[in-house]
């Protein structure tokens, strides 16, 4: 890897993260559908999931823990969840799980990886307990923050000291949002409380039900444009960056 700092927009919450040569892939989504839900765009390009040294998974919702899309990784990568959610990845054949709680920390290579808050409901499935979302915090030469999902919350502020890249979700993947989500401004006022050297907004314009696209096209395009706008003018300081999906961007 050339580039010591590098991220990839996969879609959705999926993105790669390279830093200082090692590969990092949050919330897998590798595939055309999940259930209703069907990928708008081209599919992820096969080399994201190679060559990994962890994956990320923020919470247990099916858009974030896709078990087919899982399935794709090597299953001797090493695998980070949240508490209570190890044994689903275990029956997967996955062989280094381990569970984080807010203030955990790891160190993956010359990184460190560290699980802090999430505000946000963090599911059930069969087969695991019922869990916490988690958001991490990826330091290196460079440090980067991902979100997962959540609202704002306090002490979000006191998330990264210098802070270069902030992933923050920005929509969902329907015309609406429920609880625990940010929209555009809200998460610009994020940005405004983390003031990251570059926000790139995620988790817009990937998966939508059948008919979204005809009955509310501005909800797979918009999102990330009204961030935009909204950090302007309420986190200047902020440079944002939108990158569709597949797009990528160096933080050097």
């Amino acid at each position: 890897m050339s580039d010591p700092a590098r991220v990839t927009y996969v879609g959705h919450a999926t993105v790669l993260i390279e830093l200082d040569r090692v590969r990092i892939l949050t919330d897998p989504v590798l595939r055309e559908r999940i259930g209703p839900l069907r990928r708008r765009g081209a599919p992820p390009a096969s080399t994201v999931a190679e060559d990994l040294d962890a994956v990320l998974i923020s919470h247990l919702h099916h858009d974030h823990a896709d078990l087919p899309s899982l399935r794709r990784l090597d299953r001797g990568v090493r695998a980070f969840v949240p508490s209570g959610a190890a044994g689903l990845l275990r029956r997967q054949g996955f062989t280094d799980v381990a569970e984080l709680e807010a203030g955990d920390s790891v160190a993956v290579g010359g990184v460190r990886v560290s699980a802090v808050e999430a505000r946000h409901a963090g599911g059930h499935r069969l087969g695991a307990r019922a869990t916490a979302a988690l958001g991490f915090l990826v330091a290196g030469s460079q440090s980067v923050y991902f979100a997962g999902d959540t609202d704002l919350f306090d002490g979000m502020e006191r998330l990264g000291d210098r802070l270069d890249l902030a992933l923050l979700p920005v929509w969902g993947w329907g015309p609406n949002l429920g609880p625990g989500h940010l929209d555009p401004e809200r998460a610009a006022k994020g940005a405004a409380a983390l003031s990251p050297r570059i926000a790139v907004p995620i988790h817009w314009g990937t998966l939508y039900p059948l008919g979204l696209s005809r009955l509310a096209p501005g909800r797979l395009t918009e999102p990330p444009r009204e961030f935009a706008r909204w950090a302007e003018r309420l986190s200047p300081q902020v440079e944002v960056r939108v990158l569709a999906p597949g797009e990528a961007t160096s933080l050097s």
